[in-house]
């Protein structure tokens, strides 16, 4: 409702002076005035303007009040939209639902065609991204005139401090925007109320009506609401083609490479830098490149963010640190970074950086929640798990849906080989981020280490059904059959995480782990030439190694070649004197040589080396009954000094089950950033074969 007041001059004066102090976050005084102009005019757009500013200057109780008194809500979607954020700042969820609705406004959904994808460029240069030249710049301002709906007597669309129309006035437009907002308060209730399922259909649906409301979009990726191929699937739905200078109703027309179809494709290449680093690597580096190159990112920290993002998910710690550490020194207190940055520090050994960051934020930012992540961190590095858990808890609870510090949480209780509340803990981060395989990985883990091979291979498939081309994951999921002596299949996860960690260009030391154990189901299918070939590719990249060293031991003896034996197995026990495996090999060993080099052949009735078969489907003949026998009591007694080392409670519980050293580089790789997780490619330990 508009009065018509003797002053023109004088309202003007007052917004003038009331906007002026809103430019200079000078609330108190916009208040002031905005009272008094209000009691002037008693104005619909005077009162939702004064409510603007007491919701900046965080008097979210006055600002809802101050809109129902004057009966703005039911009346005007602008209007419920700041009505139901007041209420959601108070922490009054349900309340907020209420005004809200529980069901979005399916009609303003576009209908599904060709024009939902991004429109291309065909012919763009650098000068592109300047699409808006010629038109006037102006000083962004809040809103605070309300105009009058089509047809009368109701608050429609809102018009400038000037009193004139701006682009976006048209009534069904600004109501699909502010349509497209509540969807996204829609879903923050829900979250609040754990329905994390109708929560991600709200986001979503806001973002059908309205492709522009990135808030939506960041609590999707960044609560990691849907798998890659879930990602990929709505992108394709999303209707960049509506964005743009002039579109009208959305639908372009000509060849597509008008103005709408060089935002869109701005908007969609934005969108893509946030999506998973798991999918198409090719389609996030030609988003990033053509941001950087055309429209001037390439200093951008959200890009660079992207970028180190991808390079943690590859293991690439260095690099991805170069560029955290790069975003740091143009904003030091950029929070969004420090999750990746101190994973990397971690993985990388720096504890002494880790100290000192973890405790410039605690002193600085106690409120922050990735200051008590990084003291987390900290402890975890050094070995204080106790502490660690700690701080971790304390960053979960400050902010329940901060994955980093979920994840920790968990790792700390798994470190310690208290598996049932890593289960539980786990369990909670699955719940709470149902797109990422990574809880799932862990769960399975989990179970591995106890000894349940089933629910372990049920929870590796639920998180290669999220996602495909994680190489951790195909790791774990190799280990698993290997165990379950289904080495062939064992060995086709081993080579296909291989494959994927080098499609993504991955660094070849962080998946050691997984050529070992390739090594190891090689080894167990008798295929001696490709196993020996596996060790030895591991001891060129990784360095000396005892367990590969005995590995090969085991094989030269099965091969009849005890001289060969006998060397590697001194240099198993010249790393590690006292490895049990290699001191019981070297001891075999021996014997064979003193017997007169005849191997495990000849005349003892064993297998002679070369006549050893393997049948057309790749399993291997009966193999040799003595070596046998052998291994199970080199099994029987490396179990039993796990238990020993169990009782004592010195053992990494959920590593000792198929992690051996090559594995645990990537202690908390995949879980401080983006909610990844623990251990990195584990390793198979040849003692521990059923």
């Amino acid at each position: 409702m508009a009065t018509t007041t003797s002053h023109p001059n004088m309202e003007k004066f007052l917004r003038d002076w009331r906007q002026d102090a809103m430019n200079k976050a000078q609330y108190d005084s916009a208040i002031f005035i905005g009272d008094k102009l209000l009691a002037m005019t008693k104005d619909d757009n005077d009162a939702f303007f004064l409510a603007q500013v007491h919701f900046a200057a965080g008097n979210h109780t006055r600002a809802h009040s101050l809109l129902s008194r004057h009966n703005l809500i039911t009346r005007n979607p602008a209007c419920r939209y700041l009505a139901a954020h007041c209420l959601i700042k108070q922490g009054l969820f349900t309340d907020a639902l209420n005004l809200l609705g529980e069901h979005s406004p399916r009609h303003l959904f576009r209908d599904g065609g060709d024009n939902h994808g991004p429109k291309r460029k065909t012919s763009r240069t650098a000068a592109s991204g300047n699409t808006a030249t010629g038109k006037k710049v102006e000083k962004m301002k809040v809103s605070s005139r309300l105009g009058t709906t089509r047809g009368g007597g109701g608050v429609g669309g809102i018009h400038s401090p000037e009193g004139g129309i701006n682009d976006d006035d048209d009534e069904g437009k600004m109501q699909k925007k502010y349509e497209a907002a509540m969807c996204h308060l829609r879903g923050l209730c829900f979250a609040k109320q754990n329905a994390f399922d109708r929560a991600k259909e709200a986001y979503k649906d806001a973002l059908r009506i309205d492709v522009r409301c990135l808030e939506a979009f960041s609590q999707l990726v960044k609560n990691n609401l849907m798998s890659p191929d879930e990602e990929d699937e709505f992108m394709t739905l999303l209707d960049f083609g509506s964005l743009g200078l002039g579109a009208g109703d959305g639908q372009g027309e000509g060849d597509g490479v008008g103005e709408e179809g060089e935002e869109g494709h701005y908007v969609y290449m934005l969108y893509q830098t946030q999506l998973s680093k798991y999918r198409h690597p090719m389609a996030f580096n030609t988003a990033v490149e053509s941001l950087t190159t055309h429209y001037g990112l390439e200093g951008n920290a959200d890009i660079l963010m992207a970028r180190a993002d991808q390079l943690y998910t590859q293991c690439r710690f260095k690099d991805a640190l170069a560029v955290t550490e790069r975003v740091l020194e143009g904003d030091r207190y950029n929070f969004g970074v420090y999750p990746i940055h101190l994973a990397c520090l971690y993985e990388l050994k720096r504890t002494n950086v880790l100290f000192l960051i973890a405790h410039e934020l605690a002193d600085s930012y106690p409120e922050e929640p990735c200051a008590w992540l990084a003291v987390g961190i900290y402890y975890f590095a050094t070995g204080k798990i106790a502490e660690a858990r700690r701080f971790f808890s304390k960053a979960s609870m400050m902010d329940a849906n901060f994955g980093p510090a979920w994840i920790g949480f968990a790792h700390t209780f798994a470190a310690e080989g208290e598996h049932d509340q890593a289960v539980t803990a786990y369990s909670t981060a699955a719940r709470l981020f149902t797109g990422t395989h990574l809880p799932q990985v862990f769960l399975g883990m989990q179970n591995h280490a106890m000894n349940n091979m089933t629910a372990a291979e049920e929870f590796l498939k639920t998180g290669y059904g999220l996602c495909r081309d994680d190489p951790l994951l195909l790791n774990e999921m190799g280990i698993v059959c290997y165990h379950q002596d289904r080495a062939r299949e064992a060995a086709a996860f081993f080579r296909e995480a291989l494959k994927v960690a080098e499609e993504t260009e991955s660094e070849s030391g962080a998946w050691l782990g997984a050529r070992t154990n390739l090594g190891h189901a090689y080894r167990r299918l008798k295929m001696w030439e490709e196993a020996l070939g596996e060790f030895d590719a591991v001891l060129r990249e990784g360095g000396r190694d005892a367990g590969v060293f005995a590995a090969k031991g085991l094989i030269y003896l099965d091969l009849g070649r005890a001289a060969e034996a006998i060397e590697v197995l001194h240099e198993a026990l010249g790393i590690w004197p006292q490895d049990p495996v290699a001191t019981e090999l070297l001891g075999k060993a021996l014997e064979m040589s003193m017997e007169g080099g005849l191997g495990l052949g000849g005349e003892s009735g064993l297998v002679v080396p070369g006549e050893e078969v393997v049948a057309e489907d790749g399993d291997a003949g009966e193999g040799n009954e003595e070596m046998d026998k052998f291994e199970e009591i080199i099994e029987q007694r490396k179990r039993a000094a796990r238990e020993r080392v169990a009782r004592r409670g010195r053992g990494g519980g959920s590593i000792d089950k198929g992690k051996g050293v090559a594995g645990r580089g990537g202690t908390m790789r995949r879980g401080l950033a983006r909610g990844q997780g623990p251990w990195g490619a584990g390793d198979i330990d040849m003692s521990e074969e059923e």
